[in-house]
């Protein structure tokens, strides 16, 4: 479902979770996912408010909450410690860490022309940004490490060194508490596509437990989480996405604004051809004026259009 600002995206999706628990549908059979925590929780908010009860869990989350969740059930499963969430704080001292060895001359060698940038925070910041990339989109040490030579990139080659030490750390870090895995927010995601794809049983449980699956703000995912939903709904399974590819604003944390505007073909029907698509057109938060000169701007963007030609409620 195409949205443009003002249209009623996330109302008509409340109502359609509404409309299918009020048919008989179980809520622990559907869910409702979205990008923030804040949206996940005013989503929560207004079902359960429509639905007039509360739920045995929650209906809506993050696309990472539901990642967590499911990596600490099959942790208990297995009869394992739970995974635990590394914090951005955590990330950036560990990264500081290994930085500062490796202008030390201990672990990676870096060229020479970054090494005076190694023990600033900003080069620090950078880095992570880039770690948190390459997952998000499956880019592994190797992978990095070949496009750093196809593209003479020595600043690449070393990063993917780093990657891989960041990693031995890590493993380490947890080996020596006797604790459950560590992630960053990045790794959530790919672990659990990675546990998804490798127990073709738990696959097949976890569809079965989602039968319905609805995601709000979608022009805001990126490809890891596209893949996780592709998992869980490939194949014709029931799957609304709502969203505005005119609103893609977090390019900067890794959203790619293609993942809303391939949906029809990368999720097609049981009878393969593409996903329907149905456009908002009535704007109830702006007036005639402003509508117009939006519009004048909005014509000239890439991408799906049909949900740009708006009309002012009356």
């Amino acid at each position: 479902m195409l949205a443009g600002p003002g249209t009623g995206k996330t109302t008509t999706l409340v109502e359609a979770v509404v409309a299918r628990i009020e048919a008989g549908a179980d809520p622990e059979r559907i869910l409702v996912l979205t990008f923030g925590r804040k949206a996940a929780g005013e989503l929560r908010e207004r079902i359960t408010s429509r639905l007039g009860r509360t739920t045995a869990e929650p209906v809506a989350r993050t696309f990472h909450a539901y990642a967590f969740g499911l990596l600490r059930r099959i942790a208990n499963d297995h009869g394992e410690p739970p995974p635990r969430l590394l914090s951005g704080p955590e990330q950036d001292l560990l990264i500081r860490e290994l930085l500062a060895g490796d202008a030390d001359g201990v672990g990676v060698g870096w060229p020479k022309s970054l090494r005076p940038a190694l023990k600033t925070r900003g080069f620090a910041a950078e880095l992570r940004d880039l770690l948190l990339r390459a997952y998000e989109r499956g880019v592994d040490p190797v992978q990095l490490d070949a496009w750093g030579r196809t593209n003479d990139r020595p600043d690449w080659q070393a990063a993917a060194r780093f990657m891989e030490q960041y990693a031995d750390v890590t493993e380490l870090r947890d080996a020596s508490t006797a604790g459950g895995v560590a992630y960053d927010t990045a790794e959530l995601i790919r672990a659990t596509v990675a546990e998804l794809k490798a127990d073709p049983g738990l696959l097949a449980a976890e569809r079965s437990r989602r039968e319905f699956v609805f995601v709000d703000e979608y022009q805001d995912t990126d490809p890891a989480q596209e893949e996780l939903l592709r998992l869980l709904c490939g194949g014709g399974r029931f799957l609304v996405a709502v969203g505005d590819p005119d609103q893609s604003i977090y390019a900067f944390r890794g959203t790619d604004v293609e993942c809303i505007r391939h949906f029809p073909d990368r999720f097609p029907t049981p009878a393969r051809e593409p996903a329907p698509v149905i456009a908002l057109r009535t704007s109830r938060r702006s007036g005639e004026k402003l509508l117009a000169a939006s519009r004048r701007v909005a014509v000239r963007l890439r991408g799906p259009n049909r949900h740009r030609a708006l009309d002012p409620a009356e």
